[in-house]
């Protein structure tokens, strides 16, 4: 039997893949969805809806990724520089299509906006992982996710992926009407958007003044908070300090720190 409220960390063989973009959409004017597709896919596996894959960037002058010396990569020679990676969420894998789903959230001038702006079928980039995933139980009472765009994509999985008739409560602060994403799910989900221009992403006061006002369902419940790193702490510190939430049921991570390129951390121990 399966024990209540179970985690695991589940880990994976670590393969650097060559993909191709099959479809380029605008889904906002802020987010483009890239379906990806190749015969390196064959082998891969994503458990947990905020796995997340290093995507190695090719910049201007560059048809494939230059990947990055390491175990499993020879020196690169003189003059050739590789290819910025960047974590992102795996949205969505279909095996039997052959096909992988990233969301590309678009900002200020990055490797990853340029990339995903220009990208058109046949646009080549390489895919290292995930190495590994946390897996959560679907038998909580209830779930909160808590972001801002960067999270949008774990988020969108998840409300997926969960069981019929779950309580599902997301708030997410975007810049405006505009940037609000219809999530298809079978749970009874209540999503209440939080509306900031883009300059003021860092500021933490938009979402802890949506959650301090939150009243939490009855139950077991899990938190998920991901986004701009001290907005992230303070979210995780409410909610294990002020609300007394069992820290064991919150995950939570900085997807990015402004001035920090490629920034990632978690904030799930004390």
């Amino acid at each position: 039997m399966t024990e209540r409220h179970a985690t695991a960390r589940v880990r994976h063989e670590l393969r650097r893949r060559l993909l191709a973009v099959k479809t380029a959409e605008r889904l906002t004017a802020q987010m483009v969805r890239i379906t990806l597709t190749g015969g390196d896919l064959e082998g891969f596996v994503s458990a947990g809806y905020d796995d997340h894959v290093k995507l190695c960037l090719p910049i201007a002058g560059q048809d494939t990724p230059v990947w990055p010396v390491g175990p499993d990569a020879p020196a690169l020679p003189e003059g050739i520089v590789a290819s910025p990676m960047r974590d992102f969420t795996p949205r969505r894998h279909d095996a039997a299509k052959g096909e992988l789903v990233v969301d590309f959230a678009i900002h200020a001038a990055g490797p990853a906006t340029e990339w995903a702006s220009a990208a058109r079928p046949g646009t080549r980039l390489g895919v290292a992982g995930p190495r590994g995933s946390f897996v959560v139980t679907d038998d909580f009472d209830w779930y909160l996710m808590i972001g801002d765009e960067t999270a949008l994509p774990a988020i969108g999985r998840r409300l997926e992926e969960l069981r019929a008739n779950v309580p599902a409560i997301v708030i997410a602060a975007v810049t405006g009407a505009a940037e609000e994403q219809t999530f298809e799910s079978a749970t009874r989900l209540e999503t209440r958007w939080i509306h900031r221009p883009l300059e003021n992403a860092s500021d933490p006061a938009f979402l802890l003044d949506a959650v301090r006002s939150l009243p939490l369902p009855q139950g077991d419940g899990y938190i998920w908070i991901a986004g701009e790193n001290d907005t992230v702490k303070l979210l995780r510190k409410h909610f294990v300090e002020e609300r007394g939430h069992n820290r064991a049921w919150i995950k939570a991570a900085g997807y990015w720190r402004k001035g920090s390129a490629g920034f990632h951390e978690n904030h799930n121990e004390g």
